[in-house]
């Protein structure tokens, strides 16, 4: 077993094999190196290059530019950071001749025929250096075109650049040109100032003198009678000697003072002065205008700095402002302020005083708030680690989390609607084409509502389950499967996955609603997943059935069959005793288990290729036979249950050896595959990575049940 430990690393392994006590250090070392923060705010301003329903940048020039003449150009610069030397790779489309730079060098030029057939898309590597990376493209104008689409391979990848400019640094996007000559070279460099260019940058920057001359409010939200906006800062009041401060404002409607949300001034039209006791520190300050020919307002309060209140990147604008609402709306201050709802009739957010500028929420975090099928299943392990342990930091943390994903979904609909279709969070449910995007994170999000209460359950469970049970694509027998996806290899596809991805959350679904459909259709998914993946002469599950060739691929992937046994323990679990078909998939876990237990090896691992020894023993697809194995002996369904018994500790001794340390880390799990009709792509070209959040939470719940197999034999 030295595949995951040489010999000099050897006293890193973690030779116990208590549970309870492995399963903490994976919990903590997984909190501790994936720490709980919030969003993070961007100007955005919705004009030019934007990003649109397949995640890439678009750009049509002719649009923008209707009177450019033949090989006029325009030069457009962004820039992207790398923590290390690397690059990522691009889909490129041009409408017309179109070059692109990385760091002063080519990396794609068009030519006649890629301009002629600009339906076909170009891959294009875009080498990175350590920190910021300048991107440039020159786009000239052709009868054919002007202009082009570009942005990562993979739909649904959530990758944006930054503007490059001084004034800008910090909103996402492209800045881009007037019209100039074709051969003008640009004098321009990552981070320097708009006044030091040549030539003037687009998208506006400022209004223009007309709108300059007006409120605030009035520019940004027009002169209907009737409405109000709300103007937000954040004050710092830092005098420890005297609390009494000042406040000086200029209206030109009559408005009203909140701090900290609670009303201390109404004023009207015109210039006014009052005093206030504030208390030491950082307070909000929220004004709210009433409409008007030409309303808006300044506000300043002696000695007291401002700052943005969503310590928004790229912009220097201490105000954030939303409206405007029908003076009878009541301001919701709560879900305003928490900077992850829209509010009002028709829904709005907050905005910046510039020409389409808004503030736009993006999760920076790496895995923390996000929602994927990974993420699903850690947090699965994760909730019933800390319930095990009874840790009540790991139940906040997770519930933070999971919280997070429910409360921005509104939001990110409305954002995808607003701003062309790629959002910067929930990518996935707001583009959602499979049970990859939806059905593992819900499971779990039920499953954490179940034992910790969480708020928005039902809007998130309800677009869901109205996603897998009315729209997701399935054959004629009711079966999923994969048919238009953003992703198109996957396209025509049947994956062993996939019960994996719908069946626990089916399975939830049918307990939260009360709705017998829903365990009926999870039920019926195995029967035809069976019809389509089952192999009789090995008794064991294909990885994928491929449509374009009618047929099964014949490779039995590890963790691929991991999910089918480990999602029938779900089922099983909750499927009422008189069900029609309870039986025969009892039959069908007793089929699958037997085959799996001859195919464990004699350290008591599970393989990459489960047929296939040579292959690399694989630490997520061991933990899910553990899991299923204990929950089919505690539950009753095994038969001949002491085989399976030794099974289950001999493959937790032997995951306690060398798929964990001491210090938490999880090794052997092999990462997001695609597939392959040969096993070599599974047994060499599928590697595995160290802490990969396809094992980490199955590690867990397989010590969890490790654990309670063990408590199940002693009180029984």
């Amino acid at each position: 077993m030295g595949y995951y430990f040489d010999d000099s690393r050897s006293i890193y392994s973690y030779e116990g094999t208590d549970p309870k006590a492995i399963i903490g250090s994976l919990a903590h070392r997984y909190m501790g190196q994936n720490l709980e923060h919030g969003l993070y705010y961007r100007a955005y301003c919705n004009y030019g290059i934007t990003r649109v329903t397949d995640y890439r940048y678009l750009i049509d020039f002719n649009k923008i530019y209707p009177d450019a003449k033949q090989k006029d150009c325009v030069w457009a610069f962004t820039s992207a950071y790398s923590e290390g030397k690397g690059g990522t790779d691009f889909d490129v489309n041009c409408f017309g001749p179109m070059t692109m730079y990385v760091n002063g060098e080519i990396v794609y030029q068009s030519d006649l025929f890629k301009e002629r057939y600009s339906e076909n898309a170009t891959r294009v590597h875009l080498p990175f250096e350590p920190g910021w990376n300048d991107i440039r493209i020159c786009f000239k104008k052709t009868k054919a075109g002007f202009g082009g689409q570009f942005g990562p391979w993979l739909g649904k990848w959530d990758y944006y650049t930054i503007m490059p400019t001084k004034e800008r640094q910090g909103q996402e996007g492209f800045v881009f040109t007037e019209l100039v000559s074709d051969s003008y070279e640009p004098d321009f460099k990552v981070g320097m100032s708009e006044k030091d260019f040549d030539k003037k940058l687009y998208p506006e920057l400022e209004w223009s003198a007309e709108e300059k001359a007006l409120g605030q409010l009035a520019r940004m939200f027009g002169t209907d009678a009737g409405k109000y906006a709300v103007g937000w800062t954040n004050g710092f009041f830092n005098d420890f000697a005297d609390s009494t401060y000042k406040f000086n404002i200029t209206t030109k409607t009559a408005a009203k003072i909140y701090i900290d949300k609670k009303e201390v001034k109404a004023v009207e039209a015109g210039s006014s002065e009052f005093t206030l006791d504030i208390p030491f520190g950082y307070h909000d300050i929220l004004v709210k205008a009433e409409s008007g020919a030409d309303w808006g307002y300044e506000l300043t309060v002696d000695g007291v700095e401002f700052r943005n209140p969503a310590k928004v990147k790229g912009t220097q604008d201490v105000w954030i402002y939303i409206g405007s609402f029908d003076a009878g709306y009541e301001f919701p201050f709560d879900t305003a302020m928490d900077l992850k709802h829209v509010i009002g009739d028709p829904k709005t957010f907050w905005r910046l005083d510039a020409p389409k500028t808004f503030v736009r929420p993006y999760n920076e975090n790496t895995l923390f708030g996000r929602w994927n099928y990974p993420l699903g299943v850690t947090m699965y392990g994760l909730l019933h680690a800390a319930i095990m342990t009874e840790n009540e930091d790991i139940k906040r943390y997770i519930k933070d989390h999971v919280q997070l994903c429910c409360d921005t979904l509104e939001y990110a609909l409305w954002d995808k609607e607003q701003y062309g279709g790629a959002t910067s969070i929930h990518n996935l449910l707001t583009s959602i084409d499979s049970l990859d995007d939806c059905g593992s994170f819900a499971s779990t999000m039920l499953e954490v509502h179940k034992y910790l209460g969480l708020e928005n359950v039902k809007f998130v469970a309800d677009y869901v389950g109205d996603y897998i049970y009315n729209k997701q694509d399935r054959l004629p027998s009711g079966a999923f499967y994969r048919k238009d996806m953003l992703h198109s290899f996957h396209n025509m596809t049947m994956w062993a996955d996939d019960l994996y991805m719908s069946v626990p959350f089916l399975t939830r679904y049918y307990e939260f609603t009360g709705d017998i459909k829903y365990a009926d259709d999870a039920a019926n998914q195995f029967l035809a997943f069976k019809d389509m993946l089952f192999m009789p002469d090995q008794g064991i599950m294909s990885h994928v059935y491929d449509f374009r060739y009618d047929s099964m691929t014949g490779v039995p992937w590890g963790r691929g069959n991991g999910w089918v046994v480990f999602s029938m323990t779900e089922l099983l679990e909750k499927l009422p005793e008189d069900h029609p078909k309870r039986d025969a998939l009892i039959e069908f876990l007793n089929t699958l288990c037997e085959s799996y237990l001859k195919l464990q090896d004699p350290d008591g691992m599970w393989h990459q290729v489960i047929t296939d020894w040579e292959s690399y023993p694989e630490t997520s697809c061991t933990s899910m036979f553990i899991y299923a194995f204990s929950r089919g002996v505690r539950f009753g369904w095994l038969k001949d249950p002491a085989k399976y018994v030794k099974a289950v500790f001999k493959g937790w001794e032997a995951l306690s050896k060398t798929s964990v340390d001491r210090d938490g880390n999880v090794y052997g799990v092999c990462r997001g595959s695609e597939f392959s009709f040969i096993p070599d792509y599974y047994k060499y070209e599928l590697g595995w990575n160290l802490n990969d959040t396809h094992g980490t939470g199955i590690v867990m719940l397989g010590g969890i049940e490790t654990q309670r197999l063990t408590d199940f034999i002693a009180g029984k």
